[in-house]
């Protein structure tokens, strides 16, 4: 009877986590496109519970700090005047990053509530398959299922009229 209870009050822990955890703030998208020839903008779409205070946001490349809207963090040196944070409505923090390297690069968008977690996304970019910013070029980045319809549809159409 004792081991039944010990399970039972694992299980409504264990559930009471896993709640806390889905509420939490998560980072939905990672997009890039490149500004000019050797700038990169990077968007990170997230989302946060209903009641939390703003969150932060920064990027890294691994320990590096590029840079953040939270005051207490100091950016890396060598990126004060290359890279730069800001959290935009739609819950959007956007990097804009200059003189970006050949090859390829790892970015990590983190977003943090104050007093709470810290939710991240990495994506690597390839200078040389940036596409160039355009509604046309993120809307092909974000949105495969819509480009798959468009694509789909003359198909489709074409069906229906035989």
């Amino acid at each position: 009877m004792h081991h039944r209870r010990k399970l039972g009050r694992i299980f409504i822990l264990t559930t009471m986590l896993l709640v806390g955890f889905a509420s939490a703030q998560k980072v939905i998208q990672l997009a890039y496109c490149s500004i000019d020839e050797d700038h990169l903008r990077m968007d990170c779409k997230y989302s946060v519970p209903p009641e939390s205070p703003e969150p932060f946001c920064k990027y890294t490349q691994r320990d590096r700090l590029l840079d953040t809207t939270d005051p207490d963090e100091e950016q890396h040196a060598p990126f004060k005047h290359r890279a730069r944070a800001r959290i935009f409505p739609g819950n959007v923090c956007r990097l804009l990053f200059k003189n970006l390297p050949k090859g390829k690069s790892n970015f990590t968008c983190n977003i943090k509530v104050p007093d709470g977690g810290t939710a991240t996304k990495t994506s690597v970019v390839e200078k040389k398959l940036l596409l160039p910013c355009s509604a046309w070029s993120v809307l092909l980045q974000s949105c495969s299922g819509l480009l798959l319809t468009l694509m789909t549809l003359p198909t489709l159409l074409e069906i229906h009229w035989l």
